[in-house]
């Protein structure tokens, strides 16, 4: 892959060149010292991947992720000093097209890097998601059934872009939603907390991170919080497993709207937003073909179209819907 580096500090540029040279089939396309350089560059020679600093002068990496998302789609991975103390700034890049954060690597001893092999992972993880080279470019770029049961149930799945866009989607919900709702975002176990806390701040439902177990309630929303599958493992609880073990992502959308399709017996709702790849598109198709409502999020209003694109391209959607629509969408179908 053809890495990109935005990081003003010398030793964090130096750490992650040395770290990108330990692995085979990477190389470093350029570097740039703060976000307006990295928008510029990135406008003259897009790379496979960014990693992208948080606080940088001039323009920072929230800002910088936002403006190359709307010019020059590409994949961006923020990397920062310490993760857990920007969260809130983590969160807000994640809003605006990162797809993942990782701890900047430290130089210890000549050779040894503290945080490389995370960075390494994240890097293969991508790599996984955009394909092979010749598809990379085009990464980044039916009737309702009666209910069975009385029980609704909202599907949601989202990856790049996702957490503002869950934020402007929860906001919309009134506190006596009469449904449960599940979201499976592509984030690390360790930044779920954060963001369960974040996106309880932007709603009046209560936000959990999903438990094995966890019975199913209306009016809560349960987070997928583990490096596995959340499932729906009976009618009525949830529950993770490691398999498949060959997605790009886990947790993975696909596996959790395929078991929504295999096991929910009441009326439901599968919501897939803006994310990069193609997560969630056959789940969604699954649950259309099933004859529960589905929606996608409109080209417009998504920070990266991958995910809803390959949704409407299996005519998986029963509507193409922009962001701010899809929640009073919901308020009034689940009444």
């Amino acid at each position: 892959m053809r890495i990109a580096i935005v990081n003003d500090m010398f030793i964090a540029v130096e750490a992650m060149r040395r770290v990108l040279t330990t692995a085979s089939g990477h190389q470093v396309a350029w570097i740039a010292r703060d976000g307006i350089e990295a928008v510029e560059r990135c406008a003259q020679d897009r790379p496979d991947l960014i990693l992208m600093d948080l606080v940088m002068p001039n323009l920072n990496g929230v800002e910088a992720t936002r403006q190359i998302m709307a010019r020059t789609p590409c994949a961006i991975v923020v990397v920062t000093a310490n993760v857990d103390d920007n969260a809130s700034k983590v969160f807000e890049a994640m809003g605006a097209g990162a797809l993942d954060a990782v701890n900047t690597p430290a130089l210890s001893q000549p050779g040894n890097f503290d945080g490389a092999k995370a960075l390494l992972a994240k890097i293969e993880t991508i790599g996984r998601l955009l394909g092979p080279p010749g598809e990379r470019k085009a990464a980044v770029a039916g009737a309702r059934r009666p209910p069975g049961q009385h029980e609704q149930l909202v599907a949601i799945g989202a990856s790049a872009g996702g957490p503002a866009a869950l934020a402007t989607l929860l906001s919309a919900l009134p506190a006596d939603f009469p449904a449960a709702l599940v979201i499976v975002q592509h984030v690390d176990e360790q930044f779920a907390p954060g963001l369960v806390s974040w996106l309880g701040s932007h709603t009046r439902l209560r936000v959990l991170l999903a438990e094995e177990g966890d019975r199913l309630r209306a009016g809560t929303v349960f987070l997928a919080a583990k490096e596995h599958h959340l499932v729906l493992a009976s009618p009525t609880h949830l529950g993770y497993t490691r398999h498949p073990v060959d997605c790009s992502y886990q947790p993975s959308v696909d596996v959790f709207f395929k078991s929504v399709e295999r096991n929910w017996q009441g009326t439901a709702v599968g919501v897939l937003l803006t994310g990069m790849g193609r997560d969630g598109a056959e789940g969604l198709k699954a649950l259309r073909d099933r004859g529960h409502h589905t929606i996608a999020q409109d080209e417009a209003t998504s920070a990266v179209f991958g995910m809803p694109r390959a949704a409407i391209q299996l005519d998986a959607a029963t509507d193409i819907l922009a962001l701010d629509k899809i929640g009073p969408c919901l308020a009034n179908m689940l009444k």
